[in-house]
């Protein structure tokens, strides 16, 4: 089995990193008019926020966003490649979240996610998270770390 490597992003991954978005989003897409555009702002998102991304031999099929917050941090996007799904990588990339979170000396993530990807947010509870309320289409969840 492949060893997937996760780093800190730079700049010249917003493309990749763009096109990974995009791809692992594009189920959505027909179902979710509502959804927004996930790639925009990730080059922006790697200077001016922390943003991770995962790689299984040499090729980019993962990210995360992460905005710290002055109490907590908020978990803005994580996306996998769907020819690397179930193999681990969303899991490795919300463990990095969580270091991420301790390192910044902050004990709690939030997110938020869509009502209706009812398979992202049964993954989020079965690795601690809570929801805690809901708003229009949006379910936010949050973990203590």
């Amino acid at each position: 089995m492949s060893t997937v490597t996760i780093r800190e992003a730079v700049l010249k991954d917003g493309q990749s990193l763009a096109e990974c978005f995009d791809s692992a989003y594009l189920m959505y897409k027909n179902s979710f008019p509502d959804l927004p555009n996930v790639s925009d702002g990730l080059s922006e998102a790697i200077v001016d926020k922390s943003v991770w991304i995962a790689e299984l031999e040499g090729k980019l099929v993962g990210g995360i966003v992460l905005d710290p917050m002055e109490d907590y941090l908020l978990l803005e996007n994580v996306a996998v490649d769907p020819d690397a799904s179930g193999s681990g990588i969303g899991k490795a990339l919300i463990g990095r979240a969580e270091a991420v979170c301790l390192n910044l000396g902050l004990n709690e993530i939030r997110l938020s996610t869509h009502k209706d990807m009812v398979q992202n947010i049964g993954l989020y509870e079965h690795l601690g998270w809570h929801v805690v309320s809901t708003e229009g289409n949006k379910v936010h969840m949050t973990k203590n770390i």
